[in-house]
């Protein structure tokens, strides 16, 4: 008898964000994340957000990671009548608390601004969606499962995570769908890490599989060797100190954050970080760092034996001259520092948080130095500095852009289409393959490399329904 099962597309399907996809297995719903679409007017996006399924009608949610693109709408999951469990790492567990308290505190933030707006013009205010008790009923709904772990979440599924090597807690989830006689191996990669970065370690291996999402975010390209890379940071703090100004990193919190307080405790440690003081500009980053700190037994073994070989007890210890800015006061201090100074802070496009108000007071000085680390999508302000625009307005002033911009376009927390290839080569069985989480030039020049090394694969098409 033929498994009463089938999937469906729902998010990240030609597109990067808003991971979701929908396994119905006889009576049971269950989502394969329920991650936002990023990108848009965020008001917007929640308050005319539908789900293509009632939501109470999901019985579990497997989460993969917690990057907002793959979690982001639990909150609005459990406000609409979700009450079943979410299985997840317990990395992304604890990284949940923080990530969606975050949004959500910022939705709450903008409804309210928006309503001022509309108030103004005698139009009828929006009620919020969503509140704060909606993350504790998220994180209540959570049962962390460790790596490797076999777990029946219900009659005919059986799960077990394995290590995405993406950012902290990352899994790639393997489910064995059974019923009767007949099984089939269902895996989605969520997100897979680049081997060449640092703290997390390289994905791991998946033995057999009959069907695979498949990420396929740089499936168009691969990340030049990270060696370059380190090689122009370290060039371009260099090139900062000799000008006697100050150093400014937009960096997301997650992630990028971290790795970049390990490249700058190796540059410290090798005698090559010439400023004084390195500052942690994001009450986030810093409670992220913390719990990568708790976790550091999930960290790749060649960098905790760096850590280890210079005494180091965490990321924190690893750079003496780290300081760590969470009130308002110490980042408004930060910009009385005349120079020596290297100050991380989010958000990682420039598009709100510390960064734009460090940019408005040191942008117009010429010593000064920004050096972008991370993606800067279009329209925003990060992009358009990259684009090399001479002039931005900031809290309504104009301000000349004078600091010298540096882009350093290596660092990756994503597998590269080499590593991408490399990882679904290695799967026993013959697997069918659909590509997700990217865009359409990148999955196409994926599908056609996977092709020509014999790989059954297609592209994952929006509101496709599949039988497994």
């Amino acid at each position: 008898m033929p498994l009463d099962a089938s999937l469906t597309f729902l998010g990240a399907a030609e597109q990067v964000t808003g991971s979701c996809y929908l396994l119905k297995l006889q009576d049971k719903r269950i989502l394969l994340d329920c991650g936002m679409t990023q990108g848009e007017n965020q008001i917007t996006e929640w308050n005319k957000f539908r789900f293509a399924f009632k939501p109470k009608d999901i019985d579990y949610v497997i989460l993969s990671h917690a990057h907002i693109d793959h979690s982001g709408l639990l909150p609005l999951l459990v406000a609409k009548g979700f009450q079943g469990k979410i299985y997840c790492t317990q990395g992304t567990a604890l990284l949940l608390g923080v990530l969606l308290k975050d949004s959500v505190h910022l939705y709450l933030k903008d409804l309210e601004w928006q309503n001022k707006h509309l108030a103004r013009q005698g139009k009828k205010l929006l009620e919020p969606v969503m509140a704060l008790q909606d993350v504790e009923q998220v994180l209540e709904c959570c049962q962390p499962v460790a790596y490797k772990q076999k777990v029946t979440v219900c009659e005919g599924l059986e799960l077990e995570f394995l290590d995405a090597g993406h950012i902290l807690g990352s899994a790639i989830v393997q489910l064995a769908v059974k019923q009767g006689k007949a099984m089939r191996q269902l895996v989605f990669s969520g997100d897979l890490g680049n081997p060449a970065t640092v703290l997390m370690p390289d994905p791991s291996p998946v033995k057999t599989a009959d069907l695979v999402l498949m990420e396929s975010t740089y499936g168009d390209r691969n990340h030049q060797p990270l060696q370059n890379t380190l090689e122009e940071f370290a060039n371009a703090l260099e090139e900062a100190h000799k000008a006697g100004g100050n150093v400014f990193i937009p960096a997301f919190a997650l992630g990028r954050s971290q790795e970049i307080l390990y490249y700058l405790g190796l540059l410290y440690h090798q005698g090559r970080l010439k400023q004084k003081m390195v500052v942690l500009d994001s009450p986030m980053a810093i409670e992220i760092t913390k719990i990568y700190s708790e976790l550091m037994a999930e960290f790749d073994r060649k960098d905790t034996k760096v850590l280890q070989g210079y005494g180091a007890r965490d990321l924190q210890s690893f750079l003496p001259i780290l300081r760590l800015a969470s009130s308002m006061e110490e980042s408004m201090a930060l910009n009385r520092v005349s120079g020596g100074a290297i100050v991380i802070a989010g958000s990682g496009m420039c598009n709100g948080g510390r960064i734009v108000h460090h940019l408005k007071h040191n942008l117009w000085k010429s010593s000064n130095h920004l050096v972008f680390v991370g993606f800067q999508a279009k329209g925003t302000l990060g992009r358009r500095l990259v684009d090399g625009e001479k002039r931005v307005k900031l809290f309504g002033q104009n301000i000349a852009v004078k600091a010298t911009v540096h882009t350093i376009g290596g660092f990756s927390a994503h597998a590269g289409q080499d590593e991408l290839l490399g990882w679904a080569r290695m799967i026993g069985g013959q697997p069918r393959f659909y590509l997700v989480h990217g865009e359409p030039k990148a999955q196409l020049a994926l599908q056609s490399r996977m092709l020509d090394h014999g790989l059954h694969c297609q592209i994952a098409e929006k509101g496709q329904q599949i039988k497994l």
